[in-house]
């Protein structure tokens, strides 16, 4: 039993600071609601959904090569295959995105209005497209850009709850197995909604209006780079 509750709080660490320190599990859904006009409830919504498949892809192939006898080296090989696999999705989809987001910023580029009064005055204002008609880009929260990241979560393994299943599997510890499969999913998802609650309502309370135009493009580049991070700093 206290070889149980050490695994337990050793899953529970991992999760916490698995996820904290993976800007990949939470700076996507942070600078794509503020590009899209997401609410928070949507916001929260996607990053479940995302987490969800993030940790219950790699609770379902751990269970796979336990069933048909693969040892944690050979998992762990094949969790690296998708580690990679989930860094160029995040690289190519971020880049793609950013270029989109540019030729957006371009297009929407601030221009002068003259306007004139009866009494025959005339003053002249800017204004960009995004501010005149907020009410369209709120529309774009229908997208397939959710599925996208979620696909891109589905990829990425957790490499390092395979070592934290596999311990109970060798005792032959089914209750083990579910308990720490259970805590770590629990934490690490309440830790990615947590901090894109906190990455939220900090992006809303920053004078974000002269750059609302390359938000888009901002988003892109911010999620390119956490692909970059997992590609070459192994975060």
């Amino acid at each position: 039993m206290s070889d149980t509750y050490i695994l337990l709080f050793a899953a529970t660490v991992a999760a916490f600071t698995h996820t904290l320190l993976g800007p990949d599990h939470y700076l996507p859904f942070i600078v794509m609601s503020k590009a899209r006009n997401w609410s928070l409830k949507r916001t929260l919504f996607t990053t479940l959904g995302c987490g969800i498949g993030h940790v219950g892809s790699s609770i379902i192939i751990g269970m796979v090569g336990i069933g048909i006898g693969y040892g944690i080296t050979r998992i762990e090989a094949f969790e690296a295959i998708r580690g990679s696999l989930s860094g160029w999705a995040f690289f190519l989809f971020g880049f793609t995105y950013m270029v989109w987001g540019v030729f957006k910023a371009i297009k929407n580029k601030p221009h002068t209005h003259a306007h004139f009064h009866e009494d025959g005055a005339t003053h002249e204002h800017q204004h960009t497209h995004h501010q005149e008609h907020v009410h369209v880009h709120r529309k774009e929260s229908k997208t397939l850009t959710p599925w996208a990241l979620f696909i891109i979560f589905v990829l990425g393994p957790c490499e390092i709850l395979i070592p934290l299943v596999m311990e109970p599997a060798i005792r032959h510890d089914t209750n083990g197995i579910i308990a720490v499969s259970l805590l770590f999913s629990t934490i690490t998802i309440a830790t990615m909604c947590a901090a894109v609650t906190v990455g939220y309502y900090g992006l809303k309370i920053l004078p974000t209006r002269n750059i609302d135009r390359y938000m888009h493009a901002i988003a892109g580049a911010t999620i390119c780079l956490s692909g970059c991070a997992i590609l070459f700093l192994g975060l």
